[in-house]
This record gives C-alpha cells, sequence and structure tokens, in this order.
C-alpha cells in the first residue's frame, strides 16, 4: 500500500495537469460523501485538501501546493466580483444605512472581544492583540455565497448576508490599517500620517478602478454580442484588475466588488453574472480544496489553547456585534437573531494581512499570528458552512424551509390514550 502511494506520489507531481485533475476528482467525490451526510459541498472540498495534502495521504506536496496560490487569487477575483451585484442601489436605498452600521457593527465586536481577551486575560503583547483583532474583523464570502447558491436561498436574509460579507472585507481593511499605524507608531515611539493615508488612497484608487471597469464593462458588453465573447470579454477585465491591484499590494477583492456593483448599476443586466454562475464551479472547487490543503495538522499544536480561544471567541464577537447591530437599526428579527451564524467563514483577506502583520511582529509572535490565523481559517471554513446553513434555515430563506415550518406548527398530536393496567 506504502509502495502504490509513493508511486502515485511521484506520478502526480511530476505532472500539473494530474495534480488538477486530482484536485477536481478528491472534491467532487468528497461533495456526494458530504451530501449524503446532509453538510453543504464546501466542507467536503476542505475536507478532500486535507486528505490529499501534505498533512495526510501526501499526494500533494508543500510545494505544489504554494504553486496552486495563483487559483485562490483568481477564485476570490471572480467571488468578488459576484458578491458586487447585491450593490444594487435600488436595494441599497431601501437598507443602506442599516447595512453598514450592521456591519460594523459585527466587525468591531470581533475586533474588540479578540484585542481585550488576548491582551487582559492571556497577557499577550498589544501589538499582537490589536492585529490579531483587526484581523479577526474580515468574513470570507465565498463559502456562505456558495452555501447559499446550493440550496438556492433568496430573500432579505439572503441579500443581507450578501452586503455584509462583501462589505466587511473593506471594513476588515481600514481596521487593519489603522492597527497597523499603532503598531508601527508603538515600535517608533511616533505617529506617521503616511502609515494611515498611503492604505486609505490605494484602496480608494482600487474601488475607482472598479468603477472605472465596471462602465467600460458594460459599454463593450452589448446585446449584439455572443455568450462566449461575453464570457471571455467579461474574464480578460476581471483578471486585469484583478492583476493591477496585485501589482500595486492592494487587495483585489474590494476593486471585483466595485466592478461588480458598478456593472449591475450601468447596466441593469444580471446575464453575465449567470453566465459566470456556469463558469466558476471547477475553480471554486480548487480553491476551497486548495483551502483545505493548507492547514499543517501539526501546527494545530503551536496555536494550543491561544488559537482555540481565537477560534470561539471570534464567534462570540460577530454575533454579538450583528445582534447588536439588527437592535440598534430595528433590522427584521430573522436578520437581527441569525446573521451572526452566516458570518464565521474567514479566509482569504485574513490570510493576507496575517502575511502582512508577522512583519511588524517579533519571530515568535509572528509565527503564531500566521499559525492561528492559517490554522483557524481552514477550521472556520469546515464549520462555517454547516452553521450558514443553520441560518438560512432558521431564517426561512431557503425554498420550502418555510412551508416546512408552517406544517410542523399545524400538526395536532392526538389526545394520548389512558393506559388500561
Amino acid at each position: 500500500m506504502n509502495q502504490f502511494l509513493l508511486a502515485a506520489n511521484a506520478a502526480i507531481q511530476s505532472n500539473l495537469i494530474l495534480e488538477v485533475a486530482l484536485l477536481l476528482s478528491a472534491g467532487y467525490l468528497m461533495s456526494r460523501l458530504s451530501k449524503k451526510l446532509h453538510l453543504p459541498y464546501v466542507t467536503g472540498y476542505l475536507l478532500a485538501g486535507i486528505l490529499i495534502g501534505p498533512s495526510v495521504l501526501q499526494l500533494i506536496s508543500s510545494e505544489t501546493v504554494a504553486r496552486f496560490d495563483v487559483i485562490t487569487d483568481i477564485a476570490l477575483a471572480f467571488i468578488a466580483f459576484q458578491a458586487g451585484r447585491f450593490f444594487n442601489l435600488k436595494i441599497l436605498r431601501s437598507n443602506g444605512r442599516q447595512m453598514v452600521i450592521i456591519t460594523i457593527m459585527e466587525a468591531l465586536g470581533a475586533a474588540i472581544i479578540v484585542t481585550l481577551v488576548m491582551y487582559f486575560i492571556f497577557h499577550l503583547s498589544l501589538p499582537f492583540s490589536l492585529l490579531l483583532g483587526a484581523i479577526g474583523c474580515a468574513t470570507a464570502p465565498a463559502s456562505t455565497i456558495m452555501t447559499i447558491r446550493q440550496y438556492k436561498a433568496k430573500g432579505n436574509f439572503v441579500n443581507m448576508i450578501l452586503q455584509v460579507t462583501a462589505l466587511d472585507d473593506a471594513v476588515a481593511l481600514l481596521t487593519f490599517s489603522a492597527c497597523m499605524a499603532v503598531v508601527q507608531a508603538m515600535d517608533t515611539g511616533v505617529f506617521s500620517a503616511s502609515v494611515v493615508i498611503e492604505p486609505v488612497l490605494l484602496n480608494l484608487a482600487a474601488v475607482g478602478l472598479g468603477i472605472v471597469g465596471g462602465y467600460v464593462l458594460k459599454r463593450i458588453i452589448t446585446e449584439e454580442r455572443s455568450e462566449d465573447s461575453t464570457l471571455i470579454l467579461s474574464v480578460i477585465v476581471i483578471l486585469t484588475l484583478s492583476g493591477i491591484c496585485t501589482a500595486i499590494n492592494v487587495s483585489p477583492l474590494l476593486c471585483c466588488m466595485c466592478l461588480g456593483a458598478s456593472y449591475i448599476n450601468f447596466s441593469k443586466n444580471q446575464r453575465l453574472f449567470d453566465q459566470l454562475n456556469n463558469f466558476t464551479p471547477p475553480i471554486l472547487t480548487l480553491f476551497f480544496v486548495c483551502s483545505g490543503m493548507h492547514l499543517n495538522l501539526s501546527s494545530l499544536k503551536d496555536a494550543g489553547i491561544i488559537g482555540v480561544a481565537y477560534f470561539f471567541i471570534r464567534i462570540v464577537g460577530k454575533y454579538i456585534g450583528s445582534y447588536l447591530g439588527g437592535k440598534l437599526t430595528q433590522a427584521e428579527p430573522s436578520i437581527t437573531n441569525y446573521l451572526g451564524l452566516a458570518l464565521i467563514p474567514q479566509a482569504g483577506v485574513s490570510i493576507g494581512l496575517a502575511a502582512l502583520g508577522q512583519r511588524l511582529l517579533p519571530p515568535q509572535y509572528g509565527t503564531l499570528l500566521t499559525t492561528i490565523i492559517l490554522s483557524s481559517s481552514v477550521l472556520y471554513e469546515m464549520v462555517g458552512p454547516a452553521c450558514a446553513k443553520l441560518s438560512l434555515h432558521l431564517s426561512h430563506s431557503i425554498p420550502g424551509s418555510e412551508k416546512e415550518a408552517d406544517m410542523h406548527k399545524n400538526i395536532v398530536l392526538p389526545k394520548s390514550v389512558p393506559h388500561k393496567s
């Protein structure tokens, strides 16, 4: 058996095409298993990555995992573009203020609770606590969007999830930039305005680039274009903007979200988004399998009780923040009570911010920061889809769930029959 695995390992790692085929095959097979267990597909994809990755069967080496980082960048660009469609101005005019307040509350709720617990209970350094708290703001929309698509969920609750998770990364980036300025000032003894202003200006430039890109996309994609030409042109624009942002060290998520948002508002056309829905499943499967492969099971020991604490207190912070935001804005009960359950996943942006934060901290704290974020991100991606499914069910956003709930309410239990002795 060992000789077979070694031979398979050598054959696969010598051929990139076979590696891609293995990732897709493992993801597909595990998604079938997760379906039988009534779990979201995303959970199966992540388990597939862990199974074939460096930590278990080692069919894919650590070096090969690093080579697939480009898949992550491409997938996140498409995910962000799709999330942008939900920034329709008609919808935002009706609940835009509510969405912004809830997003700020849930993001800062996680940041504040994580920072306080790490500093006052675990007695870790203030710079480490601030950066970990800021990274805790981020919510990854990918697995939640996949879960929503899988169960064909829709309604006000779903719209709020998608808008909050889309805006959440912008709040996380701004919060991290502010904390980074504080940490650098603590090291040097002086505050530098450029440390705060430069990231803000770069992110504003990314927003502007996305808006311009959306207008350009609207102009070049006309009704006369064939579906093939429409798909090719849209992929060109999405990848170009993502590449530009990566080159200037700005998260492409914000830019691609603005690209999708500006396109839907300029064109009022959903056809392109529907086409991309049919184009992206293999890319998203590769992305989630790759995310699972990044988890080094031995690194969980290094994170220890601190990593476990971060895993739970961030969830608590997200839930409390979204609950208070819902109460403050008098949101629907379903949004107030269940939105926090859909905000658990964390990957992509958080991993990038952890790499940046590692440079600002002493080696031992920098390693601890990245270990906590990498390990917890994969665990969040495994737990998150199930919690998102639960929130969709409780809010009656899944077709048939409300009908099922009404049936349970209308069941009349038979009167108990006296027991005859």
